[in-house]
């Protein structure tokens, strides 16, 4: 099981076709903080029909999008 399966889940349920997380709100969801390896991580997201966009690390933010 991946590290993020908890934030994949959340993700899943959400209805909206884009939104963003703060770094804050994916640790509270995963028990973990973003670190380096969220970039190969997230690349499992897209057997639950999302993307990761933009990672801003200034506003520390994550934005999500719903595959066509």
């Amino acid at each position: 099981m991946s590290k993020y399966q908890p934030l994949w889940d959340h993700i899943r349920q959400n209805e909206s076709p884009s939104f963003q997380l703060s770094f804050d709100d994916i640790r509270k969801i995963t028990g973990i903080g973003i670190d380096h390896s969220f970039l190969t991580y997230k690349k499992e997201l897209t057997a639950y029909g999302y993307q990761v966009g933009k990672i801003s690390l200034k506003e520390q933010t994550v934005s999500f999008s719903r595959l066509d």
